[in-house]
């Protein structure tokens, strides 16, 4: 005969455990398990098995355990989370890469009938096309405002028809006829809210980030840090170019507009005086290429000498 296990034995089992996995992982995937039911949470669980751990539970429970083991080992950073523990949630302890961690999670999705009264998380647009119910089906369609046709005896949809809006309830009629249809325009699944790493709380869009959007941001970064500084007149390593060249076009403009001169400003002050100077600069030849260096003529090879050459021949 099994024994009853007490509520209070459960916390403290629960309470043990969460606090055994904040000591032994540091990456947690704070996941909503909204129409996750427990057949489709355990094949996720399958799936995650070797490397990551699902914990569910009462948010209230987790607070606690949380805060009670940052008392006594004195690490606060799992503290963090605290703020993300609201609503239907769980968490993922893992070791492993976080992006493929979350791309494993968003694998397992399952369709779902529109049931009356849920909220749609996506709009949903019934396809035109032969519905394959009888003509006398065609009173419902008139009632959702949906354009048909008899065609071949059945009822068939003639154009595209946006049925339920992002965030919208789903109303009976509409319900019922995606039921007839047999659509089932919903899926669920774990999805990822938010994610923490040795202290740091992200968002998941982060894990997407690959090195060109790195790069592309880090170039930003530096395009706004140089317009400031340029603004303020702000030394930076990122805007000391700029300026050493913006230095050098006044100081040439100083020299161009008065008799003072330095070497650089000679050659420019050069062509300023004399215009044609640009001329023969741009015409100048440039270095002489294979095709443009000058082909030696070869010296024409002499005749072969005879021996009638030499004026007498072999018998006299």
């Amino acid at each position: 005969m099994a024994v009853k296990v007490s509520k209070q034995e459960k916390k403290i089992a629960y309470d043990l455990k969460l606090c055994q996995l904040l000591n032994d992982y540091s990456q947690v995937l704070v996941v909503a398990a909204d129409n996750v039911g427990s057949n489709h949470l355990q094949n996720i669980r399958k799936g995650l098995r070797g490397e990551s751990i699902i914990l569910m539970g009462k948010n209230t429970m987790m607070k606690r355990s949380i805060k009670v083991h940052a008392e006594k080992t004195g690490n606060n950073e799992y503290l963090n989370i605290l703020p993300l523990l609201a609503g239907n949630v769980g968490l993922i302890f893992t070791k492993g890469d976080l992006k493929e961690v979350s791309d494993e999670v968003a694998k397992y999705k399952v369709g779902a009938p529109a049931r009356v009264g849920l909220v749609a998380p996506i709009d949903v647009v019934v396809p035109p096309g032969n519905t394959g119910l009888d003509p006398s089906q065609t009173s419902f369609f008139q009632v959702l405002n949906i354009p048909t046709k008899i065609n071949k005896g059945t009822v068939e949809i003639i154009t595209p028809v946006e049925l339920i809006k992002t965030g919208e309830k789903v109303g009976s009629s509409e319900a019922a006829l995606l039921a007839k249809l047999g659509i089932r325009p919903f899926s669920y699944g774990l999805v990822v809210q938010s994610v923490y790493d040795s202290g740091s709380v992200f968002s998941p869009e982060v894990l997407s980030l690959t090195n060109d959007d790195l790069i592309g941001k880090f170039a930003a970064g530096v395009a706004m840090v140089t317009s400031l500084s340029l603004a303020i007149s702000y030394p930076t390593l990122a805007a000391a170019p700029h300026m050493f060249l913006n230095g050098y076009k006044n100081v040439l403009s100083i020299a161009l507009a008065t008799e003072y001169t330095f070497p650089q400003a000679e050659k420019v002050k050069e062509y300023l005086k004399d215009p044609s100077k640009f001329a023969v600069a741009a015409s100048a030849p440039s270095e002489p290429t294979a095709s443009s260096a000058p082909v030696e003529e070869k010296a024409p090879e002499p005749e072969d000498e005879s021996d009638d050459d030499l004026g007498f021949s072999l018998f006299d």
